[in-house]
């Protein structure tokens, strides 16, 4: 499954019609550009080019896990031999990945190693030669930097432009810097896919999208990061606010709550309140109410395997989060699915421990499985304070032990970690993430209420559901806690115990 949903394939036609942004209000045409006849791979999404460094391979193969769409090699100081070699294992790889594979610069090489295609430089070599050489069902790039040089590689029969620098870069000079606002000029004018490059990273990405972008050129921001698959992904992902609702797809992996304030019951609401498509997988079923969970049946995790490969082989999930597991058995089982996967599928997992009313939902001996197994797998983990003081073996009672708690449970794996501070008694509920480099703060004023039933799943799941449809991390941690503090204060009485949080005006009120 790739994760690029923003593909633009050009032609001859062209229809225009309305997406709609992150507020459901707003409406923004964009292009929908259908090309019937060519046989050409679209270039769209992300868009990899190669460094210079060790281990190359294995970090691009990394990469493409994470849903790379178009994937540049450029091998400078090499001998000719060495880039034959070289560019034949990566377009091995991306052969297996389904991603286009072309060559920068070198026509020759691009010839022997029969890519999908070549970019050439501003000055490093002419469309019509390259045309020649190739043959007419290669695509062809070329770097430009304003819209004169833009409208002449189009005449001249380029397949896609490259189009910078977007932002100041690491890799190499930048002497031409139009910006984001010099897509939003050409946008019009162009017809054919304009690759943005130069200095993208997760945290400036949308800027470029949302300015008309088809791709993002990114380098060291991949290439350099420690886990390239998890950021290929984000990047990945931010595609997807530009499609239309229903916008994007999450799978719930939890347990039932016969009702329906939390589990795969508040999971679906959410998601699908918010905007998007939601999917579920079963791990056990519950009887509860607002005062107690009574019973707990948990199903075979074969079957729960039998529900995941079901729907991960028929449907494009986005991000998959994860709730009740309950045994070793069934963290085991999910565990071992995820990592047989080809390309990577962000995980959320909310560590569900104990009911509102004190019943244990994951068995003690599991505890150890899961940080094992699972933590190590998480794109985003989102314990509240029990819950991280189970999984740590102490106490936590305040931010500053939340903020190491968060570090420690990163480096257990967890690509990212927010720990919930819903169980402190502070005048405001603070919640803290960590992504590895810094600690984030998200505070809102603590609303003291027995009407709470279903928060944890409800807010994992609004983060979920924001990534799925282009959100980056920290805009969906902010959204989601909006959402989550409103449902909570919203919340109607319910029962005779603890009532469930109100996803119905608080989804109302968030868009």
């Amino acid at each position: 499954m790739l994760y690029v949903s923003a593909v633009f394939l050009y032609g001859t036609s062209e229809i225009i019609f309305c997406g709609v942004g992150g507020n459901v209000s707003d409406t923004r045409p964009f292009r929908l550009v259908v090309n019937k006849s060519s046989g050409k791979p679209d270039v769209a999404g992300v868009y990899l080019i190669t460094d210079q460094n060790d281990d190359l391979v294995e970090r691009v193969f990394q990469a493409l896990r994470g849903g790379i769409s178009v994937l540049q090699y450029r091998a400078k100081g090499r001998t000719y031999d060495e880039r034959l070699a070289e560019g034949t294992e990566l377009k091995r790889l991306c052969a297996g990945f389904g991603t286009t594979f072309v060559v920068n610069d070198d026509l020759r090489l691009a010839k022997e190693l029969d890519a999908h295609g070549v970019h050439l430089g501003q000055d490093d070599g002419d469309i019509a030669d390259a045309r020649a050489l190739l043959g007419p069902d290669k695509i062809i790039g070329k770097s430009t930097h304003n819209l004169e040089e833009a409208l002449r590689a189009e005449r001249e029969g380029a397949d896609y432009i490259g189009f910078g620098a977007m932002f100041p870069t690491v890799s190499k000079v930048v002497s031409h810097l139009p910006g984001v606002e010099g897509i939003t000029a050409i946008r019009s004018s162009i017809k054919v896919p304009i690759v943005a490059i130069g200095g993208i990273t997760p945290g400036n990405a949308c800027r470029v999208i949302d300015a008309g972008a088809d791709a993002l050129a990114v380098i060291s921001s991949v290439l350099s990061s420690p886990r390239p698959a998890i950021v290929a992904s984000e990047l990945s992902l931010l595609f997807n606010r530009v499609r239309p609702f229903p916008r994007g797809a999450v799978l719930s992996v939890a347990g039932s709550d016969s009702s329906g304030g939390a589990g795969i019951q508040a999971d679906i609401k959410t998601i699908t309140l918010l905007g998007s498509y939601a999917a579920s997988v079963l791990t056990a079923l519950t009887a509860q109410n607002t005062r107690a969970v009574s019973s707990i049946y948990g199903l075979p995790p074969s079957f729960m395997c039998d529900q995941l490969d079901a729907v991960l082989s028929d449907i494009p999930i986005d991000v998959i989060k994860t709730g009740m597991l309950h045994t070793p058995a069934m963290i085991s089982a999910l565990s071992e699915r995820i990592l047989e996967r080809k390309v990577l599928i962000p995980l959320v997992i909310d560590p569900v421990m104990i009911a509102k009313g004190g019943t244990a939902l994951l068995e003690c001996e599991a505890v150890q499985v899961f940080c094992d197994q699972l933590l190590p797998l998480a794109y985003l983990l989102t314990p509240n304070i029990p819950e991280a003081e189970r999984l740590l073996g102490r106490s936590i009672k305040n931010e500053s032990e939340m903020e190491q708690a968060a570090r420690e449970l990163h480096s257990l794996g967890a690509a990212n970690v927010l720990i919930k501070g819903g169980h402190l008694t502070s005048h405001l509920s603070t919640d803290i993430l960590f992504d590895g480099n810094r600690c984030h703060y998200f505070s809102s004023e603590r609303i003291f209420t027995s009407n709470t039933h279903g928060t944890g799943c409800s807010y994992a799941s609004a983060i979920s559901t924001l990534l799925a449809q282009g959100e980056p991390l920290l805009t969906a941690v902010e959204r989601a806690k909006q959402f989550i503090t409103s449902a909570i204060r919203l919340a109607r009485s319910l029962g005779k115990g603890h009532s469930p949080v109100n996803h119905f005006m608080a989804a109302r009120e968030l868009l």
